[in-house]
């Protein structure tokens, strides 16, 4: 019988167990995807992305661990959402355990109140049809794209700076580490916000709420796992108002890898190139003060076309493309 059993942070053996049921997937699944570390998963699991970690399971039968899961819900917003996932090793697929054990994490979801729930996966056959056997409908496709900082044409970032900057005469930008100062977190809430118009195709969600308690709340997550938080923000000279912003994570413990988050610009403020510009300090940063950096990876909706036509344009390429799905229980 299937069963899960929730990971704790204090549990090594747990641990190791998640992380190797995840890189036997992941080689097969998305080996483009950094490899997952144990030191990495106890921090998830431990801090998560805003202090509100998700379950994390081990997939057991017979005192075997046969993959991994996890749940997610959400405090800020969107009452009714969680997310799953389910990853069998790929020497014990095809034989019900992904069933079994995304059938026992709708149960979960139903014991915390969520009713909508959603289910990701890298694009396949196989797992579009693991899908829709559970009753989901795909709402949403999206890709993931990498930066290799090391193998861009030498003075193109350069380039493409010089040309946003053009446009952007009105606006001047600031770098900045760390906590966001107590005098800037109402008005950067309000411009983390803006990344609500991002385009999310069919996809049933509540635009996210974002107050400084949740600001500051990933801040201090991210202080606590070794992870630093560089930002990029343009301010409208005139009003001195914050206009836009980038937003990029590096990882003490593989430093090699940066994770490109939000980069969100103000309505009012849109139609200056400010997401070209910002994304391209941005690299220019990374190159001055995180050298050890080669790649920036970064997801968007697939019909994102105005941040897929930024990101191509600063060098990013296609390296996995991913499926999200819905359904009500």
């Amino acid at each position: 019988m299937v069963t899960l059993e929730r990971v704790d942070p204090d549990d090594v053996a747990a641990i190791a167990s998640y992380v190797d049921a995840h890189e036997a997937a992941r080689v097969v699944d998305s080996p483009w995807v950094a490899p997952k570390t144990t030191y990495r998963l106890e921090m998830d699991v431990r801090y998560g992305w805003e202090g509100h970690p998700a379950h994390y399971y081990l997939v057991r039968a017979g005192g075997g661990v046969l993959g991994y899961g996890w749940l997610e819900t959400f405090v800020w917003d969107n009452p009714d959402l969680a997310w799953i996932h389910v990853a069998i090793r790929p020497d014990l697929r095809r034989r019900g355990h992904g069933t079994a054990a995304a059938e026992l994490l709708l149960d979960e979801c139903c014991g915390l109140g969520r009713s909508l729930i959603g289910l990701d996966s890298w694009e396949s056959d196989g797992a579009h049809a693991f899908a829709l056997a559970l009753g989901f409908e795909l709402k949403s496709r999206s890709a993931a794209r990498r930066q290799s900082l090391r193998e861009l044409p030498d003075g193109l970032i350069d380039a493409v700076y010089a040309e946003a900057a053009e446009h952007a005469g009105d606006y001047e930008l600031f770098r900045a580490t760390g906590p966001i100062p107590e005098e800037l977190i109402g008005e950067a809430a309000l411009l983390a916000a803006s990344i609500n118009d991002a385009p999310i195709d069919d996809l049933e969600i509540e635009d996210e709420v974002y107050v400084p308690e949740r600001i500051r709340a990933f801040e201090q997550a991210h202080a606590a796992s070794r992870q630093r938080i560089l930002r990029v923000v343009a301010r409208h000279r005139g009003s001195e108002a914050m206009a836009g912003h980038t937003v990029v994570i590096v990882d003490d413990e593989r430093p090699t890898y940066a994770a490109q988050e939000d980069t969100a610009v103000a309505r009012e403020h849109r139609g200056h190139r400010l997401g070209l510009l910002l994304k391209a300090d941005m690299c220019r940063w990374l190159r001055e003060s995180e050298p050890a950096v080669e790649f920036v990876d970064t997801w968007n909706t697939a019909s994102n076309d105005h941040m897929v036509g930024v990101n191509e344009r600063l060098g990013y390429e296609v390296v996995g493309h991913g499926q999200e799905y819905q359904r009500r229980i």
